[in-house]
């Protein structure tokens, strides 16, 4: 059953959680600071306003509050796409048919960067110093968020509203699929109950020092194969696919039968999984702004259809 479907009757109970959790965010955005040059961190300090400091940390997870406000509501659907893929069978995400007509994380982050290039050289030509620009401070946030979310595999499913109506029990609580992606099995590998946000904590500096040795079961060379800012709309589908492959491979492939899945074995086995997917949002993220800061790519004009999608879907396709 779709996305739209189940919450057409479970929204009437439920309020649908849409990210990693708060300190999950900050802490792969502070990971992520780690991998930022010199120049990164002087233009990041400049875009930002002052109370920040140029932390990628401090707003890496101010998306999803400006979501929560009156005038940033219209960005909710930014945060995920809902493809009409049918885990474990079929998994892919198109987006002339998946994106919603209010947007989608791929035409978001898409959008964003195009806004964050000029933003950046006005900032290099010394025109924005303390975040006077507010449309180029949230461009570097919202960038800096999205990447965060498209690793996130329940961010880039349509099944249950990406299993926020998908019921599980886990360690004796009733919750829901997403919720437990968003931050309970994370901290169940790292052994806390959440993670501060004063400084980059030490689950996540293993992350990073793993990140350095290229000690993950796939190359770190290959989740930024496709950074070329001049293209953002092929790269963050490129990113939105890697992701959605998990939710066959692994999030909807297991056997559920009601038990715990907080020690049925889905938890541990959901471990490394998490574990690579934080560390490419981190380096991506870097790696990104980075390029951007650089300006070492060729310019090219983006055109994002927010065409009406397959018939039944979230926007409305007929």
């Amino acid at each position: 059953m779709r996305a739209f479907q189940i919450a057409a009757v479970a929204g009437i109970f439920a309020v649908p959680s849409l990210a990693w959790n708060t300190d999950v965010h900050q802490q792969i955005a502070y990971a992520a600071e780690e991998f930022l040059t010199p120049l990164t961190r002087v233009i990041l300090k400049q875009l930002l306003e002052p109370e920040y400091k140029g932390s990628l940390g401090l707003v890496g997870a101010w998306a999803d509050g400006y979501r929560k406000t009156p005038e940033g509501a219209y960005t909710n659907t930014w945060h995920y796409i809902d493809p009409a893929d049918d885990p474990p069978s079929y998994c892919n995400v198109y987006p002339n048919r998946d994106n919603t007509l209010t947007g989608s994380i791929v035409s978001a982050l898409t959008n964003q960067t195009q806004i964050l290039k000029g933003c950046i050289r006005e900032a290099k030509a010394g025109k924005i110093r303390r975040g006077e620009n507010a449309t180029c401070a949230n461009a570097v946030k919202f960038v800096a968020h999205f990447h965060g979310d498209m690793a996130q595999p329940l961010h880039v499913s349509g099944i249950a509203a990406g299993g926020n109506f998908f019921p599980v029990t886990f360690a004796g609580v009733t919750t829901n699929l997403h919720s437990i992606w968003d931050g309970a099995i994370i901290y169940r590998l790292a052994g806390v109950q959440s993670f501060k946000n004063d400084t980059l904590q030490p689950f996540f500096k293993n992350i990073v020092s793993r990140i350095r040795q290229d000690n993950f079961p796939t190359p770190t060379a290959d989740w930024v194969s496709c950074t070329d800012p001049g293209r953002p709309g092929q790269c963050s589908l490129v990113w939105a696919r890697d992701t959605n492959e998990w939710t066959c491979d692994y999030v909807y492939s297991q056997i559920f039968n009601n038990t715990d899945v907080a020690t049925s074995g889905y938890a541990e086995g959901a471990y490394p999984i998490v574990e690579i997917q934080v560390a490419k949002a981190a380096l991506r993220m870097a790696t990104w702004l980075n390029k951007l800061v650089d300006g070492l790519y060729k310019d090219r004009e983006v055109i994002l259809r927010l065409n009406p999608s397959w018939i039944g879907g979230p926007a409305g396709g007929t």
